[in-house]
């Protein structure tokens, strides 16, 4: 099954410096954070804030083209989450046909945003993104190991609206 989901937030990770995109099931307020790269992290936040460029950014370009071609996008889904990588799909709807291609969930994102599509994330990829308490291996046993477990275990939402990219 498919849950819609709306982006909350967006973040650096601290340690990799990594942008990381908060999605929030509207269903039952499930959090699913995607670490994505920079520059779509960009493209993300300056749809999210309609920033406007003198010249098209890549995803931009691409609504340009599809839209020429009388192309819609339906919805985009994180549809699989395998060896700690998301898989997503971008559904489209032509004239004479109706198909879906492969992406990246943050170009995916990037381009629902443009086209005001629904994001949705298939409840396995939730499930396969849920550490259940005890599923966490604390690599590093020092004491500064140990406080940086319990700092990451008693993150909430809150926390990832902090820091802008």
């Amino acid at each position: 099954m498919l849950l819609e989901v709306n982006i909350v937030g967006m973040s650096m990770d601290q340690t990799s410096n990594t942008p990381i995109i908060i999605l929030k099931s509207l269903k039952d307020d499930q959090i699913i954070p995607i670490w994505i790269g920079l520059l779509e992290a960009t493209s993300i936040a300056s749809a999210l804030q309609n920033i406007k460029f003198d010249r098209p950014m890549t995803h931009d370009l691409f609504k340009n083209l599809l839209e020429m071609l009388n192309i819609k996008i339906t919805k985009v889904e994180v549809c699989d989450l395998k060896d700690k990588t998301y898989y997503a799909k971008i559904h489209f709807d032509s004239v004479d046909r109706v198909f879906s291609m492969d992406a990246r969930p943050s170009d995916a994102i990037a381009i629902a945003l443009r086209f005001n599509a629904p994001i949705f994330v298939d409840e396995k990829v939730v499930d396969k993104s849920k550490m259940g308490k005890g599923d966490a291996e604390i690599l590093d046993k020092s004491e500064e190991g140990k406080k940086w477990a319990d700092y990451l275990n008693k993150l909430s939402l809150d926390d990832f609206g902090k820091y802008k990219v």
